[in-house]
Order: structure tokens, then sequence, then C-alpha cells
């Protein structure tokens, strides 16, 4: 079924410029330290009584990065319906590259019983580099920026689980917000433009604007919604 309720994040930059409904893929995308996890942990404090499962993918983020959200979460009553899996940068490569399906299972078990559902990966470029190092350990051909052949395939397999099932399905969806890190504000890098092309969207964050204070640093001109007003609550 096409994407028709919004998920309400709560940012009024992305609720009213970039909307995101329930069962659309909008990728997050930004460089280092430019206030994705912030933008993340907020939508998912703001799907408190809005009848949402949250799971939260951290793929090679600090051990203590990951404590100190999940502290946030449960001091503020997130943690009743959110689930965190956790693939910290110490685990060996195939737990990081299984760590995003882990949770996609999860998130499906939900949708397919009518539940609605948000996954955010944080992030999927990690997931790529730990995919890279199993590939060339196992002796295959490196491509563009020594990648394998098949790393769209591995987040394009990813991304189309997240959808909007239809009535006689039960209903329920899953929102899947994937995390990209570019470097220097590089959208044209080998991985963000495959994940761009895969997703309904993404919100860039701009390192300029975040040094510059504004909070969150979303640039409106190269952040888009394909699903747009269709995810919107309609004014009357």
């Amino acid at each position: 079924k096409s994407v028709f309720e919004p998920l309400q994040t709560g940012i009024k930059a992305i609720d009213a410029l970039v909307p995101i409904g329930r069962g659309q893929r909008e990728l997050i995308i930004g460089d280092r330290k430019t206030g994705k996890t912030s933008l993340a942990i907020d939508t998912i404090l703001n799907q408190k009584d809005q009848n949402m499962i949250v799971i939260y993918v951290a793929i090679g983020q600090k051990d203590s990065t990951v404590r100190t959200q999940v502290e946030t979460l449960r001091q503020l009553g997130a943690m009743d319906y959110t689930i965190v899996v956790n693939a910290g940068p110490s685990e060996p490569a195939p737990m990081l590259y299984l760590a995003p399906y882990v949770g996609a299972a999860m998130g499906e078990e939900f949708m397919y019983n009518g539940k609605h559902v948000l996954i955010v990966y944080d992030d999927l470029s990690k997931q790529a580099t730990a995919y890279r190092e199993l590939s060339l350990i196992l002796r295959r051909p490196p491509g563009r920026e020594a990648y394998p052949g098949d790393v769209f395939y591995l987040h394009s397999r990813l991304l189309e689980r997240a959808a909007k099932l239809s009535d006689e399905l039960g209903g329920g969806s899953m929102t899947a917000l994937p995390f990209i890190e570019t470097q220097a504000g590089d959208v044209s890098a080998y991985i963000p433009t495959n994940v761009i092309s895969i997703t309904d969207g993404q919100v860039f964050l701009d390192a300029d604007q975040f040094y510059a204070g504004v909070r969150p640093a979303i640039d409106a001109g190269t952040s888009v919604s394909r699903v747009g007003g269709d995810a919107q609550i309609k004014s009357h």
C-alpha cells in the first residue's frame, strides 16, 4: 500500500519540509558530528504514546556513546517501546554486517502482526566497511573504492524490507531511517549515491550550519521527501 500516515518526528523542519510517512525509507546523511544520532534520539522520544515500536540498531558506535543514548532513553521512558541492537567496534566484522538484518527481522515480526515500527540504522557506512572487510578476506574481487560488486544489493535488500502493508495483511508498517556518514559533505561518493537511490528521500545535515549554531542543521535545499504531502496531516 502507498504511504499515507504521517510519522511525526517532533522536529518542525522535518515534519514541515521533508515529511516522513509510516512505511517510508528516509536517509539521514551528513558528516561526522553533525547531529545525526541526536536527530534519531529526538524522533524516538517523540514516538511516545504514538503506538510505535522503535528498533535502534547501533553499528560500530562506541560502547560509551550507546550507553549514554540508552540512559537518555531510559530516563525519559522511551525504553518501554524501544529495542536496541548493538554491534560495537570491537566486535568481529560479521557482527557489524549482520546487525541491521537482525533489527529488520525483529521489525518485520511486529509489522506482520499489525504493529507500526520505526527502525534506525546508525550507521550503514560502517556496515558497508565491515562487509568490504569480509569480502576482501574471502578474496572476492574489489570494485569501486574497494567495495565488492554486490554492495548495492547489501543495502537494497535491507531497506526494501521497510513497507506499509495493506489492510488484508494487517495494515502494519515499518519505517526505516538509515544513516550514512559523508566525508567533507561529499554526497557523490559510492555508498551515499547508492543509498540515496534506494531510499524515498534524504535529510541532509550540513556541517557549516551545525557549527554556526543552527541545530538540527538541516539543509532545506538538498533535503527531499519523495512521499511529500501524502505523509502530512491534512489541514482543514
